[in-house]
């Protein structure tokens, strides 16, 4: 396989780049042994925190930290992240290995950590050069999605030590509110699927089911596959958003991430879910309750969850760019995603399914 294939850095975006001799100084203060700081490069992902490649003479680390003019603490919670990193990685090892947590803010800006980086294939919104995403192989890497998301709801919270990291009691419900009134605080445009969904939300809220370690953002591009086996797993990145929760609600956020082949264009930029063999959305939670073992519940309800929280994570980001605040010019599109997810939740609760939305 082309080394191209795997998840490259690129150079730093205007306004995003780090001072090479403050983090020299950081290296030589947090890391056992003297290394000598050879480059620092970005990753091209997403639209939420910033990461970084850090290499050195002796080893490769990955920097992250909150976007330029972030001021959502849940959602960009470093400190969150590296303590989840810490508990996680001895129970379940497709998590990086956590190496520093700056958590004055003083040397970047932000509060920061670094970890070890895992050299591997991530999938993003496009295949990468050198390897062809078959139907056989994309049919491998969305069933092994859906065991690890199930495997990782599985660990039992008190043996991991996780038990007391998050308050699964009334998750649901201050979920459902929470999103809410982000979205009134990021709004824009009039979307009256997304107010009405919303409502619907609210007046159907179903019984808490038993709670679990929840990754909160379980999508494609937060997995990292093994260069020489791209059927298998060998990390899930991007926990600053994880606690202990209803595993459904989890389970819908990958849903919403889950765009099928009919769904709007706008949807299929974050996850390659769309390309031929893998599962649908009816399919991943059929295959999910077959990896727990549990009785298979109706996921309307977790969907359209999922779909408007993505929808207000997308609103939140294009607040910024409208006020000027990012200069991505990504964000601007932002809109149109936060409209598809509306129009998907608005469509399930009307149908009564999560899948064929568009048919």
């Amino acid at each position: 396989m082309e080394s191209q294939a795997l998840d490259q850095p690129t150079d730093i975006r205007e306004g995003e780049n780090l001072d090479t001799e403050t983090i020299q100084n950081y290296l030589n203060d947090s890391l056992p042994n003297r290394e000598t700081l050879q480059t620092i490069k970005q990753f091209p992902s997403g639209f939420s925190n910033l990461t970084y490649l850090i290499t050195t003479d002796q080893s490769e680390y990955v920097l992250r930290k909150p976007p330029i003019g972030a001021n959502i603490k849940s959602a960009h919670d470093m400190g969150r992240e590296f303590k989840v990193l810490s508990l996680l990685k001895p129970h379940f090892s497709f998590v990086p290995t956590p190496v520093a947590y700056e958590e004055t803010g003083e040397v970047l800006g932000a509060p920061f950590y670094l970890m070890e980086r895992v050299n591997g294939i991530i999938l993003r919104n496009k295949a990468p050069r050198g390897l062809e995403l078959t139907s056989d192989l994309m049919s491998a890497i969305s069933k092994n999605a859906v065991k690890q998301l199930a495997d990782l709801h599985k660990i039992d919270l008190n043996s991991s030590g996780l038990a007391d990291f998050g308050k699964p009691e009334g998750y649901v419900e201050r979920q459902v509110t929470g999103w809410a009134q982000r979205y009134q605080k990021a709004k824009t445009d009039e979307i009256r699927e997304i107010e009405d969904s919303f409502d619907w939300l609210v007046n159907n809220l179903p019984g808490e089911n038993p709670p679990a370690f929840i990754h909160n953002d379980f999508k494609y591009d937060n997995i990292v596959l093994d260069p020489n086996n791209p059927k298998s797993i060998i990390a899930i990145l991007d926990w600053e958003m994880a606690t202990v929760g209803d595993p459904l609600m989890d389970l819908g956020t990958t849903l919403a991430y889950w765009a099928e082949a009919k769904d709007s264009d706008a949807l299929k930029p974050f996850n390659l879910t769309w390309l031929p063999g893998n599962l649908t959305r009816e399919e991943v939670v059929k295959e999910y309750f077959a990896q727990t073992g549990q009785p298979e519940q109706n996921m309307v309800f977790y969907y359209v969850f999922g779909a408007l929280k993505v929808g207000v994570i997308c609103q939140q980001i294009y607040a910024r760019y409208s006020q000027g605040i990012t200069k991505d010019p990504r964000f601007k599109q932002l809109l149109f995603v936060t409209k598809a997810c509306a129009y998907n939740a608005s469509k399930a609760i009307e149908l009564n399914r999560i899948s064929g939305l568009y048919s």
